[in-house]
Parts: C-alpha cells; sequence; structure tokens
C-alpha cells in the first residue's frame, strides 16, 4: 500500500535535511577521497541532530518521521542499487580464485567479533555491525544488516567511525607491509581487497601500490560484497526464530518457535540486490550503466547515513566506552593476517 499524501507530507522536511547533509558529505568525500561520502555524512549528521536537540529540548520533532524514513528505507533501496556493479560471470571468474581467502577472512572475523566482543563485553548489535563491516565490506554491509536487526542509530554511528579509522590506517600501513614483504601487484591487490573495507578506500591503499594492484583489489572488493547475502539472510533466520520463540513463550509459556517461511527470512532489499545482478549479468543493464548506479548507491547511503547521523544518541555512544573500538581493531589486525597467511598457504603470494 502506498504512503499517504500525509505521510509524505509528514517526512518530507527530515527526507529534505537527510538528502542536504548528503549533498554536503559528498562534496567534502570529493575533495578527500580516502573519506568518501558516508562517513562525513554521519558526523554532520550527528553535529546537526545535536543542535536540533538542543533548540528543540532532547526531541527531533517534525524531523523524526523524515529521518526515520531515510535512515531505513532509502539505506535499503541503496543496497538494490549495488547489484549493478557486479555479473555472474564475474563473480564465478574472480571469486573463484580469491574465495578461500574471503571465506577464511569472513569466519576468522565473525568468528573473533563473537568472541573478543563478549569478553569486552560489547553489545550483540553493536559486535554484529563491527564484524560484517570488517569482515564484509565496510558502510554497504552495514547498511544491509542495520535494518535486519534492528540496530540503534549510536550502534551504527559507533560502528561506521570505527571502521573508518581502520581504514584510514590501512591506506598508510599496508602499502608498507606489501613493500616489506615483497608482495606482487596481484597479491597486493587481494590483500587490499579483502582486508579493506569501503571501496573508497580499497581504491585509496591500492593506488599507492600500483594500478594493477586497484584493479585487481576493485574486483576482489566487489565480488567480496556478495558475501552479504549469506549473512543476511542467517541473521533474518535467526532474527526470526528468536522473534518466534518470544511470541510462542509469551502465548503459551512453552518457548516453541513456530515454523518460519523461507521467504520470510530473506529481505526484500536482498531480492532486489539479486534481481539487479541477474540484470547486469544478461545484458539489461548494461557495463555502462555501473558506474551511475554505484554513484547512485554511493549516494542513497550517504543521504541514510545522515539520517541515521542525525538520529544517535551521544549518550549512548559514551555509555559504549571505548570497549567497540577495541573490537574493531583486533578484528582489523585478524583480517589483514588471515588475508595475508591463507594467500601463502594457497600459493597466491
Amino acid at each position: 500500500m502506498p504512503p499517504s499524501r500525509d505521510a509524505v507530507r509528514s517526512a518530507l522536511p527530515g527526507v529534505a535535511l537527510a538528502v542536504g547533509i548528503g549533498i554536503v558529505a559528498t562534496l567534502v568525500g570529493r575533495e578527500v577521497p580516502v573519506l568518501g561520502g558516508p562517513v562525513p555524512a554521519v558526523v554532520l549528521g550527528a553535529v546537526v541532530g545535536w543542535l536540533v536537540r538542543r533548540r528543540e529540548h532532547g526531541a527531533l520533532g517534525a524531523l523524526q518521521p523524515g529521518v526515520k524514513f531515510a535512515s531505513s528505507r532509502v539505506l535499503q533501496f541503496a543496497v538494490v542499487l549495488l547489484g549493478a556493479q557486479l555479473s555472474i560471470g564475474e563473480v564465478l571468474r574472480i571469486g573463484g580464485e580469491t574465495l578461500p581467502v574471503m571465506l577464511t577472512t569472513l569466519v576468522v572475523c565473525l568468528a573473533a567479533a563473537w568472541g573478543i566482543g563478549r569478553l569486552l563485553r560489547v553489545s550483540g548489535a553493536l559486535r554484529t555491525l563491527i564484524g560484517v563491516g570488517t569482515g564484509i565490506c565496510g558502510a554497504s554491509a552495514i547498511a544491509a544488516v542495520t535494518p535486519v536487526i534492528g540496530a540503534v542509530s549510536a550502534d551504527v554511528a559507533y560502528a561506521m567511525s570505527t571502521i573508518f579509522l581502520c581504514n584510514i590506517a590501512a591506506v598508510f600501513v599496508f602499502p608498507l607491509v606489501g613493500h616489506a614483504l615483497g608482495l606482487s601487484q596481484h597479491a597486493f591487490g587481494v590483500f587490499a581487497g579483502t582486508a579493506v573495507n569501503d571501496t573508497s578506500s580499497v581504491v585509496a591503499t591500492a593506488t599507492v601500490y600500483g594500478r594493477q594492484a586497484t584493479d585487481t583489489a576493485v574486483v576482489v572488493k566487489l565480488v567480496r560484497t556478495l558475501m552479504i547475502i549469506p549473512i543476511v539472510v542467517g541473521l533474518a533466520g535467526l532474527e526470526a526464530r528468536r522473534t518466534a520463540r518470544e511470541q510462542a513463550a509469551s502465548a503459551d509459556g512453552s518457548g516453541r518457535a513456530g515454523g518460519v517461511r523461507v521467504f520470510r527470512l530473506v529481505p526484500w532489499f536482498l531480492i532486489g540486490f539479486l534481481v539487479v545482478v541477474l540484470l547486469r549479468t544478461v545484458g539489461v543493464l548494461p557495463a555502462a550503466v555501473a558506474p551511475g548506479f554505484a554513484t547512485a548507491a554511493t549516494f542513497l547511503i550517504t543521504v541514510a547515513l545522515a539520517a541515521i547521523g542525525v538520529s544517535t544518541d551521544f549518550g549512548a555512544l559514551r555509555r559504549a566506552g571505548f570497549r567497540p573500538m577495541l573490537l574493531g581493531i583486533a578484528l582489523w589486525v585478524l583480517v589483514a593476517g588471515t588475508s595475508l597467511g591463507v594467500q601463502a598457504v594457497f600459493g597466491l603470494l
């Protein structure tokens, strides 16, 4: 059912604010490519949200409906557009060679996020966001997972900040590591593509090393994006089962989960993502449109993260403390080491 005219009208102020912040953040990202648009969007949004709350005595007022829409629906639509960057042929060709590296780094990262996160007493939602952001593809993975697990804005902002700091460090540290180990252009491209998160940071890191490294890293990074699919489906299934158990327990005290239909476990935007990949593969979407779709997806993610920044609760960030940052750094080091180790085992270095 389409939204009513009143709903659209009530959402306009918040959406307009998020779009305005997104435009400014995009311009900042163009001037400082290593930042990209999403990180400045979160920061600027958080500052604007803080100023609005001061004026409105702690509330967002008329901005709330639009901010909520931009931080959810806009974010989901952006994930759909990401599919235009991939074709099944590219996935099979690059993925077949680098699959052991991608799978191993992902498993190590998610397992460490769970284990180290529990030791550091980081909340489940926040360690999930940091884990998928580090293990898959930064802002895009966080965008895909956020609506599935119902993460709050403070957790999203903290995860984004943690991953951004690690990406900045990678731009300076990884080329030094590559030269110290004598990595080939191809090996470094696989390293950067599997151990750095957001595309802008992957490009920045690999560009320092060389053109061939950059070409390899970008394709590996795009194929790595597909890891979002099983992760989101798995998380959706866990959330559905948890909800079913809670509902069953509240209904009859048995705690038994009812049957969950498979199609309900797959978010609509993930289906859209796969449809776009298929359209790209069969040529309905030509390769020439991929850059435009990528630009649109990045801008929509930037707008959505601006809205998330506006709705960020600074009190919750302060309460989270430094432990999530330690978790992010630990995962970053583990993923980098695992990527190099698996390449050495499979003779890719």
